[in-house]
């Protein structure tokens, strides 16, 4: 089979995938796709206004469509992303959901603790080290984050362990900008370090002490469509 027809067969579900978020959006928040809109029109109209200036609007005319294109998409996965926080808020394993849509070399355990409550804590293996990540009450997830540390403590050796609570008390990380949190940590560790500490890590015993409960295991963050440049 050729590339395009290959091309053809993606394309719809990838359409589809576009108007369901764009939906979404709509009924969240209605000003989602107006500001959208607004994001290309002015990107275009801001190359043509240099077109006129300069002369060759044959050049940046074609240019700022593709600019105003890559600059919709962006604009459009970032409110996707806003909207989804809004809706992920509140509910038990958010933060998982969150931490498994973060691109890169990132290893997430869900709900390696956790009590009746539905407080958990969350392992994160990446090159920073280990991240532990907290849902709940500062006065809750305490205990939690020490159980769980001593438990790695000796698979983990030297590699620095981090704790991250998620919440809205002080000293706590809001969910929205749990991402960046973490991108913003130390890389402490390279490729090959971050391989053999996620060996040891899964040779330790497992103590799933989490009780069942409600966690949108199944939720992805939307990423928005990935621009293509040929």
């Amino acid at each position: 089979m050729s590339n395009n027809a290959t091309e053809s067969g993606k394309s719809p579900g990838r359409l589809k995938q576009i108007r369901m978020v764009a939906q979404v959006l709509r009924k969240a928040d209605p000003k989602a796709l107006p500001i959208v809109c607004g994001a290309v029109l002015g990107t275009l109209l801001l190359f043509v206004a240099i077109g006129l200036i300069f002369g060759g609007l044959w050049f940046f005319v074609p240019l700022g469509v593709l600019f105003a294109v890559l600059v919709g998409m962006v604009v459009f996965g970032q409110m996707a992303q806003r909207v989804q926080f809004k809706m992920l808020a509140g509910q038990p394993g958010a933060a998982a959901a969150v931490l498994k849509s973060m691109r890169g070399n990132w290893t997430v355990s869900e709900a390696v603790r956790g009590n009746r409550n539905l407080d958990m804590v969350h392992r994160v293996v990446g090159r920073p080290g280990v991240i532990l990540v907290s849902e709940g009450p500062r006065s809750r997830v305490g205990q939690l984050l020490g159980a769980e540390k001593k438990h790695i403590a000796r698979a983990a050796q030297q590699v620095p362990i981090y704790d991250v609570q998620v919440g809205d008390e002080e000293g706590q990380v809001p969910l929205t900008k749990l991402q960046r949190h973490l991108m913003k940590l130390p890389r402490n560790l390279n490729k090959a370090q971050v391989a053999q500490l996620n060996d040891r890590l899964r040779a330790l015993p497992q103590r799933m002490q989490m009780p069942k409960g409600p966690i949108p295991r199944n939720v992805r963050m939307p990423k928005g469509p990935k621009p293509r440049m040929r």
